[in-house]
């Protein structure tokens, strides 16, 4: 039995013509996938805000490798947490940047406490984390 309901939704035409736009940039197939995949990530992200359940996480951040220490510094913060740090990756973007990706899981607290410790690091300039759960 098919559990699928059909509802409707009213949005200004001018709203509904950007979000077209949108579907068609994104090569959703029709209206109904991309709103499923709107509610799924505000759900998700509900999730990881009231939760204190075990969750999922990327963190990457881009620094400037000459900034002296930062590799150590870095490499320390994610020892200290290496309960929560499941994997890294590390790219030479170029001569002075890098980037480094991190698979993070546990309670949203301590995942973003983390992430907010990794990104605050002098000679991070830029950092982000993505959240999901299962």
């Amino acid at each position: 039995m098919n559990d699928t309901k059909r509802f409707g939704v009213s949005v200004p035409q001018d709203l509904l013509k950007k979000f077209d736009e949108k579907l068609e940039e994104k090569m959703y197939s029709n209206r109904s996938e991309a709103i499923r995949d709107l509610i799924r990530d505000f759900l998700v992200k509900k999730k990881w805000e009231e939760s204190d359940e075990e969750v999922y996480g990327s963190l990457t951040l881009i620094y400037d490798h000459d900034k002296k220490g930062i590799s150590d510094k870095l490499t320390e913060i994610q020892h200290e947490d290496h309960t929560h740090i499941v994997s890294t990756m590390h790219i030479h973007l170029d001569k002075h940047n890098c980037m480094e990706t991190m698979a993070i899981k546990g309670r949203p607290q301590d995942i973003r406490k983390i992430a907010d410790r990794l990104k605050s690091t002098k000679g991070v300039k830029h950092g982000k984390l993505m959240m999901t759960s299962v």
